[in-house]
């Protein structure tokens, strides 16, 4: 049986979703950043991590969702087609792990961006990270324009890594997703979706 490590509301929640989707039995673990224990078990620190059952460790969300719907093909999460397919889905799963996340990182631990410790220089930061995620989803609004799910008309592990993220954008952004439609309409799909609201309400998030 799968056990993944989580935080609640963290980027982990998309495995969460890929694991209820599936609907094979699984387990969770909640830990907190920087827990000595969970650091025997993902040495960077990060959720999510998979552990498979045999006590191997699956780091990194974009690998986990694309481990989870190969191991699962009945859940009809992996991409269909060819070469061209599988690279379009990789585009955009590298895109949500190398672009879209890390524009959230000066929202959370502004900290990190600077070594003075005045508000004004972490208000700074937020601002120009505000900006940045704000020129982040105008791509994701462009590639959801016109499609119900991520790559189509099809559901895909893509659909749940983006919504953690549309759902931090909600949140942080000054003017939450009301420049985006298409990333809107995706976020209220996704809330609406009966194994998301399981997943959100065992994680309180």
């Amino acid at each position: 049986m799968f056990t993944l490590y989580y935080h609640p509301g963290a980027c982990s929640l998309a495995a969460h979703i890929a694991l209820e989707w599936i609907g094979a039995p699984y387990a969770t673990k909640e830990v907190e950043f920087g827990d000595k224990e969970y650091l025997k078990i993902n040495p960077a620190g990060a959720v999510p991590a998979l552990d498979d059952g045999s006590g191997w460790i699956l780091t990194q969300d974009a690998a986990i969702l694309r481990y989870l719907a190969h191991r699962h093909p009945q859940a009809r999460l992996a991409v269909e087609g060819g070469d061209k397919e599988q690279a379009e889905a990789d585009r955009w799963s590298f895109f949500i792990t190398g672009d879209l996340h890390p524009a959230f990182f000066p929202l959370f631990v502004p900290n990190r961006y600077t070594r003075a410790r005045e508000k004004e220089a972490f208000d700074d930061i937020r601002e120009a990270a505000k900006a940045l995620a704000h020129k982040k989803f105008l791509l994701v609004d462009a590639q959801l324009t016109g499609k119900r799910f991520f790559l189509g008309d099809k559901r895909s592990y893509l659909d749940a890594y983006v919504f953690p993220m549309e759902r931090w954008a909600q949140t942080l952004l000054d003017d939450g997703l009301s420049a985006f439609p298409a990333v809107r309409a995706h976020h209220d799909m996704m809330a609406a979706d009966p194994a998301v609201q399981r997943v959100l309400a065992a994680e309180g998030a």
